[in-house]
């Protein structure tokens, strides 16, 4: 399998509803569930899948991006062979649009000529799931598929399987063909490609708006969805810091959450998602909340339905409450003062 198969990861992607937590990173690099990153799924599916090589081809705001892989190490892609490659986008790219951007690919043609793998997966950075690779593979050999495309419930989810000596040709064809992005080439009915669209069945949502990213954060607090994601056997991995337990004080109270390390917890926690060292101050009450890392919140304070970025801080006695469907960002490193949002 790990010589079969390459994995690259498109990071290039910008979606405008998520910009209030992208002004500063990338949307592979987006936190998620108090310790991950967006990318940690689909970089952990290929490694649990067994491949041995992965490129990243990022665009925008990739600096804690690469401070969050690093040399792979936590994937146990620091390797002599193979490995963790990443591969920023040049500025001379005409058609740097859609997953699978050709002519990123183009710029970088060295690294599929030298691969040795007969297979590639081409995939967003921003799906939440866990996907063993090995039987898509097994699909696509097995029905004679030239370009398959991964889905659930008939949508895409912007993941590509393809021979790599079709995917060489297709980069080097794409002025010809028309082809500047792998959706291009999978979507062409008129082609002469054997089109194939594999259903995967499991628990998978592309983050591409605040809300989709509120409501897919909440379901991890729902046991059969955590169980999915999270299985033993097929660990979701990320960026290890070591950090002692949270520490929750008398007054303190959590129900259905998700706490990570380093925080001091005073007040109340229900149904939310609670990154590392996260302060709660006495008689603040967060309830249907992400609140993400080192963010200070003070005394007597009211969150409801709110993403909170790192490194924020909420004054003491402030309130801020949204709907669900619509809930409330505070942008990284902002001071939200007394007072209420809605």
């Amino acid at each position: 399998m790990n010589k079969r198969l390459l994995g690259v990861i498109d990071a290039t992607t910008v979606h405008e509803d998520l910009e209030d937590l992208s002004l500063h990173r990338s949307v592979a690099a987006i936190p998620f569930g108090g310790r991950y990153r967006l990318i940690d799924f689909i970089l952990s599916n290929l490694v649990n899948s067994g491949i041995e090589s992965v490129a990243i081809f990022p665009k925008y705001q990739y600096r804690s991006l690469m401070d969050h892989l690093g040399s792979g190490r936590n994937w146990d892609l620091n390797r002599k062979r193979d490995g963790l490659f990443f591969f920023p986008a040049s500025n001379t790219g005409n058609h740097y649009t859609g997953i699978g951007t050709l002519d990123h690919f183009a710029d970088n043609i060295d690294y599929f000529e030298r691969s040795t793998q007969d297979y590639a997966i081409i995939a967003n950075s921003y799906t939440v799931f866990n996907m063993d690779f090995q039987p898509l593979l097994d699909w696509h050999i097995q029905s004679g598929c030239d370009i398959t495309e991964v889905q659930k419930n008939g949508k895409s989810l912007g993941i590509y399987l393809v021979e790599k000596a079709l995917l060489m040709d297709l980069i080097k064809t794409r002025n010809e063909t028309g082809y500047f992005n792998m959706r291009d080439a999978a979507r062409d009915t008129s082609s002469q490609f054997q089109l194939c669209y594999y259903d995967y069945q499991g628990y998978a949502v592309m983050v591409d708006s605040i809300v989709n990213y509120f409501n897919v954060s909440m379901d991890l607090l729902k046991p059969e969805v955590w169980k999915e994601l999270f299985p033993k056997e097929r660990p979701i991995l990320t960026k290890v810091k070591d950090e002692p337990p949270t520490r929750y004080e008398v007054d303190a109270s959590v129900k259905n959450s998700m706490v990570a390390n380093g925080g001091v917890i005073e007040g109340t926690v229900e149904n939310s998602i609670i990154g590392r060292g996260v302060k709660i101050g006495k008689g603040t009450v967060v309830r249907n909340c992400i609140i993400m890392q080192k963010t200070q919140i003070k005394e007597n304070c009211l969150l409801e339905s709110v993403i909170v970025d790192k490194d924020a801080r909420i004054e003491a006695g402030t309130v801020i409450t949204a709907p669900a469907d619509a809930p409330a960002v505070i942008r990284k490193g902002t001071v939200q003062g007394v007072g209420s949002k809605s």
